[in-house]
């Protein structure tokens, strides 16, 4: 077998071997079926045996309350963008928006097709570099949005947006879903694309508060109604089967490993070591606020574009894949999801003091 790498993918990352290992054992058959994962019907018994389970594992791990529904979507978070508004924002409302990344910008730009929005933060004003300390919401919003972790710039929120009482919370909680604790009946909704910690590409978790569902537009098409895929246990169409049974092996991957609470210590550690190099280092610096920083996405540059050129070039030579930054920021970015290992982190700090001894010139 081809000898794997460190991946620092910001989306589809690295996923558990283990996990890899027991989805390649059942691709020709699960279990004793016969038949192979991706080949099983969803109305089968052996799938639905693997959705039921999925979906308890979501509940169990999430802590999710029993009066919100479990999604399996499809259309990745950019159709969340829209299909929010077109449930819940009408001409006559006005939505609030706290803008402090691509995703959110996108999320916005979506929600004015619908309705009024009203923009309670942003951080454009130095290229989204932070997370704002206070947020002006408008007087009766119909509901308030805000995407959790921002993986092109590097910042995360690390305490809930303050909101009234009654007013409904939505997290686009792609990069960072069930990558720490979390109080979910604090939010009408949160949704997250699986590509970074849950699972591969191709579903949405949607975790949805029921009397919100209910709440939702009846004159749309069928599809883009919540209560269709409520209703219909996200089987309403054919869902994407091998993914859902991912998401699975991925949460009993965190369950065993000893749950949110485990796993968010561990990816705090991760970070924390990354960011105390970069911070003591002469040659790379990070890029965002030291009260902002994610925990999934470390941003950094050396300062000059040619030398960030020449880092990535000699990174994945060296057997580390993926961390040239985004093509609207450049520099670098390493992308250390769930499942990214702390072992990979200690490599690549020895890389970095290496590229570092041998590039840095001292003034």
């Amino acid at each position: 077998m081809t000898q794997r790498i460190w991946n620092f993918s910001a989306g589809p990352a690295v996923l558990p071997e283990s996990v890899l290992e027991e989805a390649r054992n059942n691709l020709l058959s699960l279990g004793s079926t016969g038949i192979g994962i991706l080949e099983h019907s969803h109305r089968g018994k052996a799938f639905l045996a693997i959705y039921e389970e999925t979906e308890a594992l979501v509940r169990s791990v999430g802590d999710v309350p029993a009066d919100y529904k479990v999604l399996f979507l499809q259309g990745g978070a950019s159709t969340q963008f829209f299909q929010i508004p077109m449930n819940y924002l009408s001409s006559d409302r006005t939505a609030d928006y706290l803008v402090t990344g691509a995703w959110s910008e996108k999320a916005e730009e979506e929600a004015r097709r619908f309705g009024k929005t009203h923009l309670a933060c942003s951080s454009q004003d130095k290229n989204y570099s932070y997370i704002p300390a206070k947020c002006s919401f408008s007087a009766n919003p119909a509901y308030v949005h805000y995407t959790s972790n921002n993986t092109i710039f590097g910042t995360q929120w690390h305490n809930l947006p303050m909101v009234s009482n009654g007013v409904d919370l939505i997290c686009d909680a792609s990069s960072d879903i069930f990558s720490r604790p979390i109080d979910v009946s604090k939010y009408a909704m949160i949704y997250a694309g699986a590509q970074k910690n849950l699972g591969p590409a191709g579903v949405t978790l949607v975790l949805m508060r029921d009397e919100m569902i209910e709440r939702g537009a009846k004159n749309l098409p069928t599809m883009l109604q919540y209560r269709t895929h409520a209703k219909n246990e996200s089987m309403y169409n054919t869902p994407p089967t091998f993914a859902i049974y991912l998401v699975g092996l991925v949460l009993k991957w965190i369950k065993q490993g000893g749950g949110l609470t485990a796993i968010g210590e561990r990816n705090q550690k991760k970070a924390g070591k990354l960011y105390a190099y970069l911070d003591q280092s002469r040659l790379f610096k990070p890029t965002t606020a030291l009260d902002s920083r994610s925990q999934m996405n470390v941003t950094f540059v050396t300062g000059d574009a040619d030398l960030d050129a020449k880092f990535c070039s000699a990174a994945t030579q060296a057997g580390f894949d993926g961390l040239k930054g985004h093509r609207s920021v450049g520099g670098m970015r390493a992308s250390i999801y769930n499942a990214f290992p702390e072992a990979g982190i200690d490599a690549f700090i020895e890389f970095l003091k290496k590229f570092e001894a041998e590039n840095h010139k001292s003034p």
